[in-house]
């Protein structure tokens, strides 16, 4: 049995930061594209993937040439992206963030379709050193296929822009993963 090393870098800081930003297109600020490239700087890898959302993308861009994959997109907040998190009625959040399948943003993306999304992007990828700049959601739904984790215990883990999660994939076994590192 055999893994390969998957790196997700979550994008810099955002123009919109403090937002619900999912397909929302903001773009990335030049402190949040540097600290990227300073994250990234030194990590080995083959293959260079990145949402296709601009923050991500111009991220990836300052460390190579990356392939665009709109899988690695953020979880859509439907008619809540684009919202500070106080702009949305509190009871309605408060159900989302204890179970967002049961409570997903309306006209949004429940959890599961985000994890079944990010699964179906990890199980594309070709086996080898991989580091891929995406969204804080989609490094939790990653966790969550690869490690088992629900989304309270992958939401619990500290992910701010620039942050890194290294983790192994094994091909031979779906849905279940090795965590190496963390490194915020």
């Amino acid at each position: 049995m055999s893994g390969f090393p998957l790196h997700l870098l979550r994008h810099g800081a955002p123009v919109g930061a403090g937002r619900l930003l999912g397909r929302t297109d903001d773009d990335v600020t030049d402190d949040g594209i540097a600290a990227c490239a300073a994250r990234a700087a030194g990590v080995a890898h083959e293959a260079l993937v990145c949402s296709d959302l601009r923050r991500a993308r111009r991220s990836a861009e300052a460390i190579g040439v990356p392939a665009v994959d709109a899988r690695w997109r953020e979880l859509d907040f439907g008619e809540w992206d684009g919202l500070a998190p106080r702009e949305v009625d509190p009871v309605r959040m408060g159900a989302f963030w204890r179970d967002p399948d049961a409570h997903p943003p309306p006209h949004g993306e429940r959890w599961s379709a985000l994890v079944d999304r990010v699964g179906a992007a990890i199980e594309a990828l070709t086996p080898g050193p991989t580091l891929v700049v995406t969204h804080a959601g989609t490094m939790r739904a990653a966790l969550s296929y690869l490690c088992g984790l629900d989304h309270a215990g992958s939401w619990a883990i500290y992910l701010p822009y620039a942050a890194m999660l290294s983790l192994t994939v094994w091909p031979e076994v779906p849905r279940r993963g090795q965590v190496t590192g963390l490194r915020a």
